[in-house]
């Protein structure tokens, strides 16, 4: 007889209870910043490269629209964000980041470093496990 699944063994288990716990060492520092966990991530690709097309956001973060527009809107409100319409094709908008947008990415490199420091890993441990999450991440899309 085979010997039912526990709980602790699993890895999407182990994997989701990281993620909750890394978000929740990051909130502090993004409730300073007047972030939440989703916003940061779209200004992380904005600070790599901006402007970006809406649809490329959406693509790099592997969100769809009705998830996107939202955060997108919201980071707009605060007046981080601007949408602007592409003067060759209407329909295309592009998304660039305002100066107050601009000078968050300054406090918000410390956030990396602590959640390095709350994990108790070395940069070479962290950086390890973020590229076989990056190869566990790939193998199971290519499995769809």
């Amino acid at each position: 007889m085979t010997e039912a699944p526990r709980l602790d063994r699993q890895v999407c288990f182990a994997l989701y209870s990281a993620s909750r716990a890394a978000t929740a060492v990051y909130r502090p520092v993004l409730d300073e910043l007047g972030l939440t966990y989703p916003q940061y991530l779209v200004m992380l690709v904005l600070w790599e490269n901006d402007p970006r097309g809406v649809k490329e956001l959406g693509e790099e973060l592997g969100l769809d629209s009705g998830t996107l527009s939202p955060l997108l809107k919201r980071l707009e409100a605060l007046g981080l964000v601007e949408r602007k319409r592409s003067g060759e094709d209407e329909r295309r908008v592009a998304i660039h980041l305002t100066s107050a947008g601009r000078s968050l990415s300054g406090p918000a490199a410390a956030i990396p470093q602590r959640l390095a420091d709350a994990a108790g890993l070395s940069q070479g441990e962290l950086e390890q496990l973020r590229i076989t999450l990056g190869k566990l991440t790939a193998a199971l899309h290519q499995s769809l």
